[in-house]
């Protein structure tokens, strides 16, 4: 009976640790925390428009390939590099861009979203001969609301990962604390 009232709080330790733990995934081959975070700006452009590619966290050479714009290297000691993207890139399709570290050998991919409608950029017209020529505009937004993360995906902070661990212990320890006392209490 006493183990059936254990379960819980054995199961609700063991998720909690499992979802502190820091993942798998951002280990280096050395063992140590990778923190390579490529970035696109802006990550919705329209056909021959530029993009700044972030290879945030790798201190070696970073290579950005996609098919949708050249091979671009973003040097060493440098945070950033620009690519125009391709003329005939199509419109609202999504394209994978892949940034690969030279210093960690981490490879990683960012999306890149071509806008769907046409780009904002004013047309002349005339009406009559005589009169002054008016500008028009036609913009259509990309499509769709797009939904992230908002904000909960970042970098691995080894601090707040050890203040978590370190309430899930004290609460692991209060618990078994508090079941042997009550459990020493009725033996007797």
């Amino acid at each position: 009976m006493r183990a059936i009232r254990v379960a819980p709080l054995a199961l609700l330790g063991t998720a909690a640790l499992t979802l502190l733990a820091p993942p798998a995934a951002h280990a280096a081959p050395d063992g140590a925390i990778n923190t390579f975070n490529p970035t696109i700006t802006p990550s919705v452009v329209a056909p021959g428009g530029r993009v700044t590619l972030g290879g945030g966290g790798c201190t070696g050479e970073t290579t950005v390939t996609s098919g949708i714009f050249d091979t671009t290297v973003i040097p060493s000691g440098s945070t950033t590099a620009t690519a125009t993207v391709d003329t005939d890139a199509r419109r609202g399709a999504v394209y994978a861009v892949t940034f690969s570290c030279g210093s960690t050998g981490t490879t990683r991919n960012v999306n890149l979203t071509i806008t769907a409608g046409a780009t904002a950029t004013p047309t002349p017209t005339t009406t009559a001969p005589t009169t002054t020529p008016t500008v028009s505009s036609t913009a259509i937004a990309p499509s769709g609301v797009r939904g992230g993360l908002g904000g909960s995906a970042g970098t691995t902070d080894t601090v707040q990962i050890a203040a978590g661990a370190a309430l899930v212990l004290a609460a692991a320890t209060g618990t078994l604390y508090f079941a042997r006392r009550r459990s020493t209490g009725r033996r007797h």
